[in-house]
Order: structure tokens, then sequence, then C-alpha cells
């Protein structure tokens, strides 16, 4: 992008500057946020990309003195006090407060587009050494997570480690009270129902934390011969499916805040007490994260009785519609894949598997939250496609 300004010119009593592009359209900047954001070193530390100008020193009322064209690429205002600002037209143009201009850079920062699945999801595979030492397949492989939600990486070493490899390669893992990593195998006396051969039933991890993990990495070091296959379901997908079909179940699910609980001994002692939403949405009802475990849900439930029924029935609602085989895509690991996923996202399970005298099945696990996730899928775009 390489606009050139043909105009500039100040309104309604110089509290707006409007600039006339050369391609014909046109932006109107506040002045307020002009003199916010002036990118001078007085007011902006470029090293760190960050604003020095402390908001006590702000007028909200100020209007602008003299705005001139300094030439096609830039413009240049002077303050009432005679403070001097000059704006690139490129950052101008990138930062126009028109609705298509702001949905354009919410798309280039957030990457909000998905793409919804069931049954028919063709499972997105890339090789972990690829991811590992290429740039462009690190890339592909955080922007089809960030899009479909879930990502098979194949040919790690069936050894402990290879998680911490690739939280590296993101930035860094989240540690939780499970540890930096975690095993899931079968246990004695287990401290958490996945470390057991029974089934597990769909669910997202981590409910009863606050901020629960945003992506979750599962490596195969070792697979039983028979059962523990895995099925993962698109929450977002069933959750559209459920507001269609039934909108008051929805809103019970997207209003109520269910207790959570997880007390016991691992990486530390812990006793965590949380309240979320099975579906969390935004200022518009859509969905942007589901909470849901069963096995962590608490017995304690601080709503009315009389609305206590009505939320258990639209909850088996969205959970019927989570089991459906419309929905849900079932797969078996194999020893040297980690699947990657999204836990705000994609609810995951396993079948069941025989005991024995052995540990049979052997999954590393470990989280990254999305901040970090996105940190690193915008500074592997800028290198990839070579942009500012």
């Amino acid at each position: 992008m390489n606009p050139g300004i043909q105009k500039v010119e100040a309104l309604d009593a110089g509290h707006f500057v409007r600039v006339e592009w050369e391609d014909g359209s046109e932006s109107r900047y506040p002045c307020v946020w002009l003199r916010d954001n002036c990118q001078c070193p007085h007011c902006f530390l470029r090293s760190a990309r960050a604003r020095r100008l402390v908001f006590e020193d702000l007028d909200v009322n100020i209007v602008v003195k003299e705005v001139a064209l300094a030439d096609r690429k830039k413009i240049s205002i002077t303050w009432p006090d005679e403070h001097a600002s000059e704006y690139e037209a490129e950052w101008l143009k990138k930062r126009c407060f028109s609705e298509e201009a702001r949905a354009e850079m919410q798309e280039d920062l957030f990457l909000p587009e998905r793409q919804y699945w069931g049954s028919d999801l063709q499972l997105p595979k890339i090789p972990f050494e690829e991811v590992m030492y290429n740039d462009e397949s690190a890339y592909k492989w955080l922007c089809t997570l960030k899009k479909v939600g879930i990502v098979l990486l194949t040919g790690a070493a069936a050894r402990q480690g290879e998680l911490v490899k690739l939280g590296h390669r993101i930035g860094f893992l989240r540690l939780t009270f499970y540890g930096p990593t975690w095993q899931v195998q079968d246990k004695a006396d287990a401290n958490n129902v996945a470390y057991t051969t029974g089934k597990l039933c769909f669910h997202t991890d981590y409910p009863v934390l606050q901020h629960p993990p945003g992506v979750q990495l599962l490596h195969c070091i070792k697979q039983t011969a028979a059962g523990g296959e895995s099925e993962v379901v698109d929450g977002f997908n069933v959750s559209n499916k459920l507001k269609k079909q039934n909108p008051q179940a929805y809103q019970i699910l997207s209003s109520t805040a269910v207790d959570y609980t997880d007390v016991g001994v691992d990486y530390c002692d812990f006793a965590v007490q949380n309240k979320q939403r099975i579906i969390d949405v935004d200022s518009r009802g859509q969905a942007v994260r589901i909470n849901y475990n069963n096995a962590t849900r608490d017995t304690v439930f601080d709503i009315p009785a009389e609305k206590v029924r009505p939320f258990y029935a639209a909850l088996k609602e969205f959970n019927d519609l989570l089991n459906s085989t419309e929905h849900k895509f079932t797969y078996k690991l194999e020893p040297g894949d980690i699947v990657t996923f999204d836990n705000w996202r994609v609810l995951h399970g396993r079948q069941s598997y025989p005991s024995g005298s052995e540990v049979t099945r052997h999954l590393e696990g470990a989280y990254a939250d999305w901040d970090v996730v996105m940190s690193r899928l915008r500074l592997l775009r800028k290198r990839v496609l070579n942009r500012d």
C-alpha cells in the first residue's frame, strides 16, 4: 500500500481533519485522536513503539491551528500550543475510521475467519520437522490452527520433550498446576480422569481457571492396540446449530455462570474454584469460547432452584449435538503424532481402552496461550510475507 494524498483540510471548527486520497476516497480523523497519536520523539518512544504522551496532558477538546500537505506522502499539523506533528500517508490510510477500513485492520490484526466443520473434517497435517525449521510451514500451521481450530503435526520423535521444543518454537508454554508438560497415562490413584483408561466425554480443558489455556498440544508417545481413539468436535459449529435450533437453550448456556472446581496435588498442591458460562459470547452474541468440562463441574450450583432443570435441559441438548455423528470426528493418534488444537473452540474426548499391568498408552500434553501463539503468527507473517 502506497497511498498518495490529494488534499487535506480542517473541518468542524478544527475538530476533524479530512484527507482526500489520490484514488478519490476520503478519510476523516478526529483531532483528539491525531494529537493523542503524535509520532514525534517527545510523544512516542519509537524503540518500544509505545506512547510517551501522558493522558493528563491531552486536551480532549483540542482543535488544529494549522494543517498542511507536506508532500503527497505526509501531512503536518501545528497545534494551538505550537507543538508540531507529522503523519505518514500509509500510516493514516491503515487507520482510517471508515467501517470498511476498520474491518480490514481488525482482520489483519486478529485473523477472525473460521472454517467450520463436522464429521467431514479433512484433518490438516504438516510434518513436525518442517514446522520446527521452516518459517513458511510454521506460518501455515498457526494460520490453519487459527482458522480451522486443529492441526496434526506428524513425524516427531516418540519420546518426551518434543512439546518443549515446539513451545520454544512458539515462544513459551503455559505453566499450570499439572506442570509445564504432563503425562496422560493410566495412573494409580489418578488425580485427573484423563489419567485412567476410561472414556473421556467431550470437554475443553481447564474451565476452572479464570483464563483457560487457548491452545492444547498432545504428543502421542505410545498407543494402545485396542481402543483409545481420539474424538474432536467444533464447538463453535455446534453452538451455531444450537442457537438456530433452540435460541432459549443457547441463551441459558451463554448467561448461566457454572461453578467449576479442581482440588489435588501435582506440580504443587492446588484448590481452584471458578465460574464460567458454558458458551462465552461477544457483544454480538457470537460464541468466542466454550467452557465445558463435565468432570470438574462442581456439585455447588449458584442459581435459584427453579432454574436448575431448564439449565440441565439446555446442556443436554448441547451435549447431544456435540455427540451426534454429524458433528464429531474420530481418529487415532500414532506414535510421533502431535495434535494441536484450539482449546477455546474444539472439544476433545477419548474412547476407553483396556487396562493392563504395563502402560499401554502414553501422551504428553502441554498448553500455550493464544496471546503467545498469535504473537508468533504475526512475526512469522511479517517474515514470510515481507510485511511491515
